[in-house]
């Protein structure tokens, strides 16, 4: 049960970090970190998380 539970959970936020993940593709190459926390509403960490994320992929 827990494990099915976790797997929907994550099917069903479409957010990384608090974060819209196609809204952070959209602009990563056009604003600087700050820019992105600032329009995104996340944290610096946060936004080097997802940029560290992008690149594993």
């Amino acid at each position: 049960m827990r494990i099915q539970e976790k797997h929907w959970n994550s099917n069903m936020s479409k957010d990384i970090y608090g974060a819209n993940f196609h809204r952070f593709i959209e602009i990563e190459d056009q604003f600087n970190h700050m820019e992105i926390a600032e329009e995104l509403g996340i944290t610096l960490g946060e936004v080097k998380k997802l940029k560290k994320k992008i690149t594993r992929t």
